[in-house]
């Protein structure tokens, strides 16, 4: 075994440490609404993770972690699961979801912050247990461990290692000399952005607990609702337009903001910024158009505002809805599907392969056909001014192969329910890019729970290796990780 095992027990027990303290909220928020069923779920939850993850670190220090780049991998892959599994005990105590598979699911789809749900009626289960369910797109936007850095400053430098491993995007860039006070200006941030929204949306007329929802799933781009029509249940436009406006926000490369306090005019000068803004723009320009062609809208605002909330939510990942978009016009919806297989910008906490990759991809078809025009011209790829190495260019080009060669073999496993093509597909493609809805049985007026508990463990895998980017938990299925000879 070529894995440091002391710091696999150790990370493990920082978890449990963590997801018990972060339980407490949802407790209090069971006791608010008098649900006692849900409040005793929530204190054996909490002590069975305070408890145990208390002894562990006792047994195992975290300052003594040493974590090497081979552990990163195992350790970020556990974590998320165990996350998932041991999150989903108060859904089964309770009975809100008394099938283990289905509550498995349903966290995995929050932590990954895919927003997938096998619920057909949201608002029969208990706040707290909702509350919940939307805290963990909270904590899995940023990420479980970039979290537990922030809390506990002991991991150190070497939480990088680990934490790397977990943030979307190619690459984890730190602001401060020390990993553990860059994930607290990150989460600072993170806070700030969830506060403002959830005060803002009070303005609207939701209540504090709505408010609170609706941020978790907005900030963390995640999509859970606690209700079954999701956004379209407040029928607002100034809630669609803000929530549209926050999306974005949250599906901008998190760095960003702190380089616009110093220079401004830098930040609008990065190309997939520049991208990432002009594809939404345009998109919601087309899809605007369209829909007012096709005759279903008659309103032009309306039709800009559905057009840009539904772009907003699809490229960010975020997966709310203020409308079925599955009835719009095939143009409208494979627009959509594109912005699924593209995604938002690296270190946000959107989904999908990012914005950079489909950036990078898109100059080297364009230097591959130069090239073959004409093969003696010596052309470098830049990005930002900046070269893109060919160590950098290689690793997008496997990391965009293996999104596709994910998809289709999801596809493959998925095919065996006999739902139709676009079904199946979209499930996947909605899983692997954390984006919550798809298209016909999985449009966002309807829900996974048709699909067999094999596709439910298959999909819930797929949000976790969509989330982790792939490489991280695929990495493990290869003996060279495992033959401590090729360290």
């Amino acid at each position: 075994m070529s894995v440091n095992m002391k710091n696999l027990i150790s990370m493990m027990g920082i978890l449990l440490f963590v997801i018990g303290l972060c339980a407490l909220p949802s407790l209090v928020t069971a006791v608010i609404y008098r649900e006692v069923a849900a409040a005793i779920s929530f204190v054996v939850l909490i002590a069975l993770c305070l408890l145990i993850g208390l002894a562990i670190m006792k047994l195992f220090p975290p300052a003594r972690i040493r974590v090497r780049a081979r552990d990163g991998f195992l350790i970020v892959a556990l974590c998320w699961l165990i996350a998932s599994f041991i999150s989903a005990l108060p859904m089964v105590i309770t009975g809100a979801i008394p099938r283990f598979v289905d509550a498995f699911f349903e966290m995995c789809s929050g932590y990954s912050t895919t927003g997938a749900s096998i619920l057909s009626d949201i608002e029969a289960l208990p706040k707290s247990i909702l509350f919940w369910r939307s805290f963990s797109h909270w904590l899995g936007g940023m990420g479980i461990i970039v979290f537990a850095t922030a809390i506990i400053p002991s991991i150190g430098v070497e939480g990088m290692m680990i934490a790397s491993r977990e943030t979307p995007g190619p690459t984890l860039d730190k602001m401060t000399p020390h990993f553990s006070d860059t994930s607290r200006r990150l989460y600072l941030l993170y806070i700030i952005f969830t506060v403002v929204l959830a005060i803002l949306l009070m303005f609207g007329g939701m209540s504090l607990y709505d408010a609170l929802i609706h941020s978790f799933g907005t900030v963390g781009t995640g999509g859970f609702s606690n209700y079954n029509n999701s956004v379209a249940h407040f029928a607002s436009p100034y809630i669609y337009w803000v929530l549209t406006i926050f999306m974005i926000l949250c599906g901008t490369n998190f760095n960003l903001f702190f380089v616009m306090i110093r220079r401004p005019r830098r930040a609008f000068q990065d190309e997939e910024y520049r991208a990432y803004m002009g594809i939404i723009i345009a998109f919601t320009v087309m899809i605007a158009i369209d829909l007012l062609a096709a005759g279903g809208y008659h309103d032009p605002f309306r039709s800009l505002t559905d057009s840009a909330f539904q772009v907003a939510s699809v490229i960010t990942t975020t997966g709310f809805a203020t409308t079925n978009f599955d009835v719009w016009p095939t143009f409208a919806k494979m627009l959509l599907f594109l912005l699924m297989m593209l995604g938002a910008s690296s270190s946000s906490t959107g989904g999908g392969p990012k914005i950079v990759r489909i950036l990078v991809s898109i100059k080297l078809i364009r230097r591959g056909i130069s090239l073959k025009i004409h093969p003696r011209q010596v052309t470098t790829l830049k990005l930002n001014r900046g070269q893109i190495t060919q160590e950098i260019a290689t690793n997008i080009a496997n990391f965009m192969f293996l999104y596709f060669a994910t998809i289709f073999v999801g596809s493959l496993l998925i095919a065996v329910n006999g739902f139709d093509l676009v079904t199946t597909v979209s499930a996947v493609v909605t899983c692997v890019g954390n984006v919550g809805p798809g298209f016909n049985l999985v449009g966002p007026t309807m829900n996974f729970s048709q699909f067999s508990d094999f596709s439910k463990i298959v999909l819930s895998f797929l949000m976790i290796a969509g989330r982790l980017e792939l490489f991280t938990v695929f990495m493990l299925f290869s003996p060279y990780y495992w033959n401590s000879n090729k360290a």
